[in-house]
């Protein structure tokens, strides 16, 4: 069964969307660069929202570890998401569930950072944007994807109703991750996070179609 996070949640009202539609697991983001940040105070109040059997993941970009401790003191996050240059031993350190964002292009061994990120409870592979670390609406070329990782793999990057179907179909990711492609407005700085809850239902239908 394909399971789906839905990222860059920034409103209560979008984490009860997310829950009523079936979703497993939200993601917030501390990445203070993306129009999809959530301060600690913001994070609280959507993790206390949040139903059972929801999974809470906190997204950090190249963070100090200090700042990771700093919101782990405050949130209850139940898997963390690494999207910069973190290292395995960084990773390790915060002794919680993590995954490991790689930026998929010609060239990057998949098989050698699943080797690097063992440690990791899957891999989540988005689109390559050259000076931006996630959440660009962008897909990269599945093909460039191993037919067998030794981590589950989380597919990411440009995913919406249109297109999630043929990902199951051709990459059979162990989970999907969406966030612009269920957006109210898609490219508009001023909605990012902004999540649609009609949109968020067209995307699991389409999702559960292959379950």
């Amino acid at each position: 069964m394909v399971r789906v996070k839905i990222c860059g949640i920034t409103r209560v009202e979008d984490v009860l969307a997310v829950a009523m539609s079936g979703a497993d697991a939200i993601g917030l983001v501390f990445y203070e660069k993306s129009p999809r940040h959530v301060s600690i105070e913001q994070a609280v109040k959507l993790v206390a929202a949040s139903p059972p059997f929801v999974t809470v993941v906190g997204l950090f970009v190249n963070a100090s570890a200090e700042s990771v401790r700093e919101v782990l003191k405050s949130v209850s996050l139940d898997v963390l998401q690494f999207h910069g240059d973190e290292t395995p031993e960084y990773c390790e350190q915060f002794l919680q569930p993590y995954l490991k964002a790689i930026r998929v292009k010609p060239g990057v061994d998949l098989l050698q950072c699943a080797a690097r990120y063992r440690s990791a409870q899957g891999l989540l592979l988005d689109a390559h944007v050259e000076g931006v670390p996630g959440g660009t609406g962008a897909v990269f070329d599945w093909t460039l994807i191993p037919e067998h990782l030794p981590l589950p793999l989380i597919l990411s990057g440009g995913l919406d109703a249109e297109n999630v179907a043929q990902g199951i179909k051709q990459v059979r990711p162990y989970a999907v991750d969406v966030s612009s492609g269920v957006e109210a407005a898609k490219g508009i700085n001023t909605l990012k996070g902004i999540k649609d809850a009609a949109k968020i239902v067209r995307f699991m239908q389409e999702v559960g179609k292959l379950r």
